[in-house]
């Protein structure tokens, strides 16, 4: 098995065009997008060693925030999860596997979490 580093941002808080209601079409819904990247890593991370050598935490929160084509609706979150994969694997060849877990904030009505966990690994 080889070593591999996961970088996490968690419980981003993004408006999205999303849904297939017409109440849901027309305005933008909050979510909440956590996302785990893993890379290739190098085969030691030393005290001196470089921002390049991993990855800044800073692309990954843009892949779900500022990365989302504004005016653009999707149908389904899954929609939303696969452009910040698409954007993560796009914007640095070390990463292998992305996963993006994606909850309709607007919907719960007990608190619950309703949504969709995406993984896609690098082809």
């Amino acid at each position: 098995m080889n070593d591999l580093l996961q970088l996490q941002v968690h419980d981003l808080e993004v408006q999205v065009l999303t849904g297939i209601y017409s109440e849901e079409t027309h305005l933008p819904q909050p979510v909440r997008i956590s996302i785990t990247v893993d890379i290739a890593l190098p085969e030691r991370f030393a005290p001196d060693t470089p921002l390049s050598a991993s990855k800044s935490y800073m692309d990954i929160k843009h892949a779900a925030t500022t990365a989302l084509p504004e005016g653009v609706h999707f149908t389904l979150i899954e929609g939303v999860a696969e452009h910040i994969c698409d954007t993560l694997f796009v914007s640095d060849s070390r990463v292998r596997r992305v996963e993006v877990k994606i909850v309709k904030l607007a919907i719960a009505e007990g608190g619950e979490s309703i949504g969709i966990t995406l993984v896609r690994n690098r082809r």
